[in-house]
């Protein structure tokens, strides 16, 4: 009962953050930067800035799809964030490169989470099977479910594992936006709390991993 009540509080406040996120991200989308750069300018001078050529900056469909990819070494930023001469495109788009900064510094936790991606792939696409099979088979095959737990419990490591990868990456963002005066007095307190409340859905995200994590521990543990 009491994972139950945890995972409701942790459903609605995920909600919580989506929804202040979402106005944030809407309200600083409206306050221009002071130079007029593009999300596409700053995440390319941010690019040479750290010595990184060999990273494009590509234009990508959708809302908030913004990502890094090192496999294609691309930096891959949203419609709203590409052309957007905004506070809320500049925080995004340099917290993109932060990951692009990570990798080619070597970044521990990055190697770290990076490792995990092949496991977690494999775990993601069957671990919803094997735990419906270990539910249903509980008193003929009691380890089927551990082994469910088991393969879950990647994916919460993972959660964990990207909190500080993301915290750093916008840290690094914060630091050079400010070092180069991309944002000034004004826009930089507006940057830091988009950023801010991104993180945050990491942070819910992460806990609720671990809320179902004990939630299907408790059924093992109650056989």
């Amino acid at each position: 009962m009491n994972i139950w009540i945890l995972m409701i509080i942790i459903m609605g406040l995920s909600l919580l953050v989506q929804s202040m996120l979402q106005r944030r991200f809407n309200k600083y989308s409206q306050v221009g930067l002071p130079n007029g750069m593009t999300g596409a300018d700053v995440a390319r001078k941010m690019l040479q800035d750290h010595g990184i050529y060999d990273v494009q900056v590509v234009s990508t469909r959708g809302m908030l799809t913004d990502h890094f990819n090192p496999q294609t070494k691309t930096v891959a930023l949203s419609e709203g964030v590409y052309a957007s001469r905004s506070v809320a495109a500049a925080a995004v788009a340099a917290h993109e490169c932060g990951h692009a900064v990570q990798h080619a510094r070597g970044y521990a936790a990055l190697r770290m989470r990076s490792a995990l991606v092949p496991v977690v792939n494999f775990a993601s696409n069957i671990v919803q099977w094997v735990l419906l099979a270990g539910v249903l088979c509980i008193n003929t095959f009691p380890g089927l479910i551990w082994l469910g737990i088991a393969l879950f419990a990647t994916t919460t490591l993972f959660s964990f594992v990207t909190l500080p990868v993301e915290i750093n990456a916008s840290s690094r963002a914060i630091g050079w936006l400010t070092q180069t005066g991309i944002t000034d007095n004004k826009t930089r307190p507006m940057a830091i709390d988009a950023l801010k409340w991104a993180a945050y859905t990491y942070v819910i995200a992460a806990l609720g991993s671990l809320a179902t994590l004990l939630y299907y521990i408790g059924i093992a543990r109650r056989d």
